[in-house]
């Protein structure tokens, strides 16, 4: 007896466990074909001008505006995140990078001269042409299941590409939205188009889509990656993340704990580049822990509808388990839990909630120092020097973001130079996701290529080289060979690279091949 293939995938709030909607499913057969047909509407897309690409987005940009409170609503059930996360967090950050990328981009994808300084290249003319891949997939995930790949999709379409997009099962109606959003600003019908169910990330990875923007775990990272070298095709991978937070004793102390507060737990803590480790100098260690301990009791734990809700659900059972069992073997080894854990309910809910917590007497060596927490929760250890900072903060399979709180900007410099990671804030940790102009991404197990800025639109199109030669005179070392250009070609490197005082002796003992090489080229050109 066989099962019943699902047909349709329900959405439900991780608040209430309530039925948000459903979506149908695509057979994992069906994707390739998917993928297809994006590929006939795209070559019509790529064919028009960055000016009119940028208009469209420019046009989006105004529809999430003019949808701004549905759509946030919509991540606020779908997702658990607050409400006024949603929109300081997915909807507002997404306004300004459809502008961006619309007007930046315009600007960056012109084609760009390439400057021929060599004498002996003088009568050639190149230029950096930036053509679309084709169709490009986007697995999303479902922790920022609006920003993320709505902003991935518009690199895409900038830069003349279709997009299939696979959402995260646990958030696909978010999904739709996307697409839904994009077609009322004109954006034509078919070139995004959305995949939804078991095995379709897989699948989509290994279809013929040009590349793959993933966002997820580093185990399924390596398996897109790998599905992705074996076609020879490219892959941007945004994995795990470990974000150190390094306190300088010279911090502004105050500005530090609010951002502890802000950059562990918002989201509840299931943010890849949330803070998850907390190094922080002797001398003003007892403050700061007092401050982010407090901060974290007032934080209130409720409906992500409710105005003055601060910390949603997590997403499901599972991952609130996974944090449980993490904070559990840090106490089992001696840290402190000082305050946070898991809690019952609100009245009227039923999801999995966990009141922030913070965690003291933690070691280098515990789970929850190496390990993804993806929750609510901040370990602290005290260090006693800037060196045993960072040397803790390098001590990791990850590479992301960290954050290096200091008033001396210098000495701030100084230490982010130090820091393996793809990101390093000084006074402020993660804001720039919000900020499409500055590149996302990270090193080591956190994966590789860089989405926003001009890097991210780097990587959705193929960068060719065009030049134009007017043909007047061939090239001085095409064949015939002979002494005469050896000779040639060795006093032209002497005079254009060589010594400055050997200069003149180069041009002289080569004037005699010089001279013939160019009659040769000049008798060439009047055959011609």
């Amino acid at each position: 007896m066989t099962a019943t293939a699902i047909t349709h995938l329900e959405s439900f709030n991780p608040a209430t466990g309530e039925s948000v909607g459903t979506v149908p499913v695509t057979p994992p057969g069906d994707v390739q074909g998917v993928v297809d047909a994006v590929s006939r509407v795209q070559p019509a897309w790529a064919r028009l001008s960055l000016q009119e690409r940028g208009a469209y987005l420019e046009r989006a940009s105004q529809v999430v505006l003019d949808e701004c409170d549905e759509i946030r609503d919509l991540i606020a059930r779908e997702q658990g995140k607050p409400r006024n996360e949603a929109f300081s967090m997915e909807i507002l950050p997404t306004v300004d990078a459809l502008r961006w990328i619309a007007r930046a981009g315009a600007e960056i994808l012109s084609e760009e001269k390439v400057p021929m300084p060599q004498v002996f290249l003088k009568t050639k003319r190149s230029a950096f042409v930036y053509e679309p891949l084709g169709v490009i997939g986007v697995i999303s995930p479902w922790n920022y299941p609006w920003s993320i790949p709505l902003g991935e999709v518009a690199l895409a379409l900038m830069a003349g590409n279709g997009v299939v997009l696979k959402p995260a099962s646990v958030t696909p109606l978010i999904g739709e939205r996307i697409v839904s959003v994009l077609e009322r600003a004109g954006v034509p019908a078919g070139l995004v188009r959305v995949v939804h169910g078991p095995g379709t990330g897989a699948v989509l990875a290994e279809s013929s889509v040009a590349k793959v923007f993933f966002t997820g775990s580093v185990e399924t990272g390596r398996a897109v990656a790998e599905a992705c070298a074996r076609r020879l095709k490219g892959c941007v991978l945004e994995l795990g993340g470990k974000d150190p937070m390094i306190v300088l004793d010279d911090a502004h102390l105050e500005h530090a704990i609010a951002g502890a507060v802000w950059g562990g737990f918002a989201n509840a803590g299931q943010t890849c580049s949330g803070i998850e480790r907390v190094y922080v100098m002797r001398s003003v260690a007892d403050r700061f822990i007092a401050g982010v301990v407090a901060g974290a009791q007032r934080l209130r734990v409720g409906d992500p509808m409710s105005w003055d809700t601060e910390i949603g659900p997590m997403v499901s059972g599972e991952q609130l388990e996974s944090v449980r069992s993490l904070v559990d073997d840090a106490a089992a080894a001696g840290a402190e839990l000082r305050c946070g854990g898991p809690v019952e309910a609100p009245a009227g809910l039923d999801g999995a909630f966990y009141a922030p917590a913070v965690l003291t007497g933690v070691t280098q060596d515990m789970r929850i120092m190496r390990e993804e927490i993806f929750g609510p929760v901040v370990p602290i250890i005290v260090v006693d020097s800037e060196e045993e900072a960072v040397a803790l903060a390098n001590d990791s399979d990850f590479g992301l973001g960290a954050s290096v709180w200091t008033s001396d900007r210098e000495r701030g410099e100084r230490v982010a130079a130090e820091l393996q990671s793809g990101m390093v804030w000084i006074n402020d940790h993660m804001f720039s996701h919000g900020a499409c102009q500055c590149a996302w991404g990270g090193v080591k197990d956190s994966g590789l290529g860089r989405t926003h800025s001009k890097f991210g639109l780097y990587e959705c199109v193929n960068v060719k080289l065009r030049t134009w030669e007017g043909s007047a005179v061939r090239d001085a070392w095409w064949y015939p060979y002979d002494e005469t250009l050896g000779k040639a070609l060795h006093s032209t490197a002497q005079v254009l690279y060589g010594r400055a005082s050997e200069r003149a002796a180069a041009l002289r003992d080569g004037a005699v091949p010089l001279a013939k090489l160019g009659g040769r080229l000049a008798r060439d050109a009047i055959r011609r």
